[in-house]
């Protein structure tokens, strides 16, 4: 082949196999405690391969808690979804937060128990109290508690991803950056994977997906995001107002992943629905998972093209 010819070559291939500037690939999953979702022909049709799943930090010690979290994880592996599972606080005693040693040991015994899960997430929202008026303290550990929960599942699990810091966007985002910042100085081992919930971004267009970015260096993982159908007085749903409100959020959703490029998966919270009386709900079901709502046609034309 001439030169000009292999030159010429060499070039279309370089375009073709270099993404287009400001283009992302990233995984798209759901978040949901209820190991029904898997069952849902709906959910299959969706055909996600990785799912997230919120457990007790201590739930080797709770044997209720324990079946039903051996559940999920069985009918997840059934359906080859590689689950992420985040730690929580103890339903055992849930007025305090664990000491180093103590969260390590539980954290230890079920790495054990489950040996297929590799994905992790030492405590789920850690911020959640220092940036909400109202929340209990026993859902936030500082700042520094949570670098220590961190280091301490180091060497764990040689071949297992562990998200750094799993924060919540929030109104008040100063508070969040302050959260991360002081994470940043107390942790020992610097995190590759940063876990975010940018509900704020989402459902309010904050910009905070991208000033959160501005102060990690790895991946994001946006491990709890999606369109918020209610949400106290905030966002009602009334006549279904809040599930057409939620489905254009989803959209937005969708396109902050796309335009920053730190984000390589994307867990939509939730799958099940709720009933009016309840504070929160995202789902992209109605309560039972029987029907479908607005935001679950959007995923699943994002995911499956149709």
């Amino acid at each position: 082949m001439p030169r000009r010819r292999i030159a010429l070559f060499a070039l279309v291939l370089a375009l073709v196999l270099v993404p287009a500037a400001g283009s992302q690939a990233y995984v798209t999953g759901i978040g949901d405690q209820s190991v029904s979702m898997f069952s849902s022909p709906y959910f299959t049709a969706l055909h996600v391969k990785i799912a997230r799943l919120i457990v007790p930090y201590d739930v080797v010690n709770d044997p209720g808690n324990l079946a039903r979290a051996k559940a999920w994880l069985d009918a997840a592996k059934a359906q080859n979804i590689e689950p992420l599972v985040a730690f929580y606080h103890s339903e055992l005693t849930p007025d305090r937060i664990p000491s180093r040693d103590e969260f390590r040991e539980d954290a230890r015994k079920f790495m054990q128990m489950f040996p297929d899960v590799k994905d992790y997430q030492p405590w789920n929202e850690a911020n959640r109290g220092n940036v909400n008026s109202g929340q209990a303290r026993f859902h936030s550990p500082t700042a520094q508690q949570s670098a220590t929960f961190y280091d301490a599942m180091q060497g764990l699990c040689s071949d297992c991803k562990v998200v750094g810091l799993d924060v919540l966007d929030s109104q008040n985002i100063g508070a969040t950056l302050r959260y991360i910042s002081q994470f940043k100085r107390a942790v020992k081992h610097v995190p590759q994977i940063w876990g975010l919930h940018n509900y704020t971004d989402t459902n309010r267009r904050s910009g905070a997906t991208r000033k959160i970015a501005k102060v990690v260096s790895g991946q994001i993982w946006l491990t709890e995001t999606g369109g918020i159908v209610k949400f106290g007085k905030s966002f009602p749903n009334k006549h279904h107002s809040g599930e057409r409100r939620a489905a254009k959020a989803i959209s937005y959703m969708f396109k902050l992943a796309r335009s920053n490029h730190e984000v390589t998966r994307l867990y939509i919270f939730q799958w099940t629905g709720s009933t009016a009386d309840v504070r929160f709900d995202a789902g992209l079901m109605n309560k039972g998972g029987s029907k479908p709502r607005a935001g679950y046609f959007v995923v699943r034309k994002h995911l499956t093209g149709h």
